[in-house]
């Protein structure tokens, strides 16, 4: 397991021991044919997309990393878990901010960011001190507060379009890969007329408009009002999404429990290997 001290102390960009990651579909297929079978699988996300890294994950972590802002950050976030796993921190927060709407949400699922990390921990992977790893953390670690800023919920397709507004700000196929696949899983066992590729393709437009949110301060961004946050990060209403879930209801069916028992849901996580 990662700590605070070894995530802190970053002496090198890449770390010599790191090896470089390299595109595997057939095992990408592999894992989501086994996510199919346990949506509460995460791990299985995880190999996903270690089998379809995106190769200048790399380049921007460093370059993020080495820049006067990722320095800054770095020096004051070197382990998000800690700060988003303290509650009594945030919501020490002001009433109607990210931080009050960020724990209302993890509560109510049950979930903490420890809980993502030690998903994460169950593939056995070595952990490298470096400036890749910190970047990849973050972008991990920031999964299910995109879940707050977003609006999308974590039903089957709410976790599908999280991961498309993330391809948006980080263009790994991994998401895409999930999101559309997943899309298609829910369309065929379900066979609903809700548009759930419309939604699929509106978040992804959604994450292209906007900064990335893991290359931000996260506390300023959790002290600040929810609406104001994300009016500044250019985050669209989710239209299509909203839509999809009425459309859903009139045919009978709960968004939230449409593959109960097939097809990746709420145990869809997001992360780059790092």
């Amino acid at each position: 397991m990662e700590t605070i001290a070894a995530i802190s102390d970053m002496p090198v960009a890449v770390h010599p021991d790191r090896p470089r990651l390299r595109k595997r579909p057939l095992k990408a297929l592999h894992h989501f044919r086994e996510l199919l079978k346990d949506k509460e699988d995460t791990e299985q996300v995880f190999w996903i997309f270690e089998a379809l890294a995106r190769k200048s994950f790399r380049d921007e972590a460093v370059r993020f990393g080495t820049s006067e802002q990722g320095r800054a950050i770095h020096a004051s976030e070197p382990y998000l878990p800690t700060i988003l796993d303290d509650h009594d921190r945030l919501r020490a927060m002001p009433e109607g901010s990210v931080a009050h709407a960020y724990c209302d949400f993890m509560e109510a699922e049950g979930l903490t960011a420890a809980g993502l990390v030690a998903e994460g921990e169950k593939m056995g992977k070595p952990r490298y001190n470096d400036l890749i790893q910190w970047y990849g953390n973050r972008n991990r670690d920031t999964h299910d507060l995109l879940h707050v800023l977003t609006g999308y919920g974590r039903d089957s397709l709410g976790e599908q379009c999280v991961l498309a507004f993330t391809y948006g700000q980080d263009p790994s196929f991994a998401h895409l890969f999930i999101a559309y696949a997943g899309g298609f899983n829910l369309k065929k066992e379900t066979g609903t007329r809700a548009p759930i590729f419309r939604a699929i393709g509106e978040a992804k437009r959604h994450g292209k408009a906007g900064p990335r949110v893991w290359e931000m301060n996260i506390t300023e961004l959790l002290a600040e009002p929810l609406d104001a946050a994300r009016e500044r990060l250019n985050i669209g209403v989710p239209r299509a999404y909203h839509e999809a879930h009425r459309i859903l209801r009139e045919e009978g069916r709960d968004p939230y429990d449409l593959l109960a028992k097939s097809g990746p849901s709420d145990g869809m996580e997001s992360a780059q290997p790092a």
